[in-house]
């Protein structure tokens, strides 16, 4: 990519050319600019289209803006040839604003951009917008060269992300009571089980460092995690206060929790949200609403909330309400969940609809409906997403999953804090990409990860879908259909090879039956010649 202008070239810029034969900057007349009068003999020049191109120099010289900007991005980078000539943070900050796939395409052109591009923090912007902070993840740097990057990370999980379309199996587990349980996944057994609360549990929130839960009497009960234990939580100890605590504070059943680093979030029938201060225990703010809270969702310093049949944002360090959507859904809106950069708002409602809206933040908060998909015959209780997957539960026992990648144009914009590109399809989405049955009654709970979706309903069991062997099987499927293709293809070409063998033989069997009877036909007329002498 070449800034200057040279003598006796010509450069292209969108509908004008740039002559510079005269004048280093001289552009020609753009044809696009003259319109035609009512004479098609004659023209009418557009003197303001014009005007806007063209400015006069210090000589007295007419000089185009365009080349106006060539010339002062060359007196700021004056030597500068190609892309990679630029300076290497110029060129990160280029990077910046690629998508994944495009920064794969630019990684592949040489050596040096496939080391910009692999940049570590730029993936892992990538990872954290999508899933949050991994797990466990050893540190990154030149003594950890065996560990994976950032990149490797991402494209590691977009790939697994394809697994909820391949071959799962179900796992159940039994044996719930008016208590908190903790499972193995692996295995399929029980771990721990508190003693009896007292009442129906409603809801539970867990992060590696507390796990609590809310029922119908209004209170909070909950359990530290502990050093040592594998299990985080020491569920079967008797009370410990300096483990176990319970508060008090709302005067109906809790609906919903949640947590973040500092605080709890608690949403109960008393149409209030309580934010609570993780170690001291003191509600700090009170969030009234309308109607009974159905469920919250917490980001950063804001909160979203589903009350009755209407969305709220609110600002949870002053309390303050910040963005209100009303009617959402026809009847309650019982389901909310948001993703991890917290712009993109989900929720579920008594209609059987999902809603997916947008939140831009300018001047002030806004909410903006995105797309609506209906594949429930019956209320949706219970949402969860993990990019790019929406999963929803619902009273008619099914399970739906959505892929929302097709409706997202982000191009950087969760980083940048601009409103992201996001198609406006309202009306006009894509049906789930996945249904999943075999439930005769409501379901109540759902939740996703990195391969299995686990559910709990009104019979009082919890089911996991697990796919963790899914892409071993298509890779095993694949491999089968390879060897048959070849297979397949071996056979035809031994067919092809016999059916030609098979022409040539016929072909030498006819033309020998040809030159037999060409014989006879000149032995009959030798015959003929002979006795005909014989009459003579």
């Amino acid at each position: 990519m070449e800034f200057e202008c040279q003598r006796g070239t010509k450069i292209g810029l969108e509908d004008c050319s740039i002559d510079c034969v005269d004048y280093p900057c001289r552009e020609k007349v753009d044809t696009s600019f003259i319109e035609p009068s009512k004479n098609p003999k004659s023209f009418i020049f557009d003197s303001e289209k014009q005007n806007s191109l063209w400015r006069l120099d210090g000589k007295g010289g007419s000089l185009s803006l365009k080349c106006e900007e060539l010339l002062a991005v060359n007196e700021v980078l004056p030597d500068c040839r190609s892309i990679t000539d630029l300076p290497p943070a110029l060129i990160s900050e280029i990077l910046n604003c690629l998508e994944p796939k495009e920064l794969g395409v630019v990684s592949c052109v040489n050596a040096s951009l496939y080391c910009l591009a692999s940049e570590h923090h730029v993936w892992k912007e990538f990872y954290c917008e999508r899933w949050g902070q991994p797990i466990l993840l050893a540190p990154l740097g030149a003594e950890h060269a065996d560990e994976k990057s950032w990149k490797e990370l991402f494209v590691e999980r977009e790939f697994r992300s394809k697994t909820f379309m391949g071959c799962y199996s179900i796992d159940t587990l039994y044996g719930h009571t008016e208590a908190c349980g903790m499972w193995d996944l692996e295995e399929g057994l029980s771990i721990a089980s508190s003693r009896p609360l007292g009442c129906t549990i409603r809801a539970v929130a867990a992060d590696s460092r507390l796990l609590i839960a809310g029922g119908t009497d209004g209170f909070i009960h909950g359990w530290r995690a502990e050093d040592g234990n594998p299990h985080l939580f020491d569920l079967r100890s008797p009370q410990n206060q300096n483990m176990e605590f319970r508060v008090w504070e709302h005067e109906g059943p809790i609906t919903c929790l949640a947590l973040d680093l500092n605080k709890m979030y608690s949403g109960s029938w008393d149409m209030s949200i309580r934010v609570w201060d993780r170690s001291s225990l003191k509600c700090l703010k009170v969030l009234m609403h309308n109607d009974w809270v159905w469920s919250l969702a917490p980001h950063d310093t804001t909160v979203a909330s589903a009350a009755g049949s209407d969305l709220y944002v609110w600002d949870t360090n002053i309390g303050s309400e910040l963005a209100t959507v009303n009617n959402v859904h026809t009847g309650n809106a019982f389901s909310l969940v948001r993703s991890h950069t917290g712009k993109l708002l989900f929720t579920g409602g008594e209609d059987g609809a999902i809603r997916m809206f947008e939140i831009s933040r300018n001047d002030k908060f806004h909410l903006r409906r995105v797309a609506t998909w209906i594949p429930h015959s019956g209320a949706v209780y219970s949402l969860a997403f993990e990019f790019p997957w929406l999963v929803s539960a619902s009273s008619d026992g099914k399970l739906s999953l959505i892929d929302v990648r097709k409706l997202l144009r982000t191009n950087r914009s969760y980083v940048m804090e601009k409103p992201s590109k996001v198609d406006n399809r309202a009306k006009n989405v894509e049906p789930p990409q996945r249904m999943l049955h075999g439930f005769g009654s409501n379901l109540f709970a759902v939740d996703v990860g990195l391969d299995r979706i686990v559910c709990a309903g009104e019979e009082g069991i919890v089911r996991i879908w697990n796919f963790s062997e899914a892409l071993e099987v298509e890779q095993r499927v694949r491999a089968l259909r390879g060897l048959r293709l070849e297979n397949r293809m071996r056979r035809r070409k031994l067919q092809s090879e016999m059916t030609g063998k098979g022409s040539c033989a016929d072909q030498c069997s006819v033309a020998a039956k040809k030159n037999q009877l060409n014989g006879d036909r000149n032995s009959w007329h030798n015959k003929r010649r002979v006795t005909g002498k014989l009459k003579a």
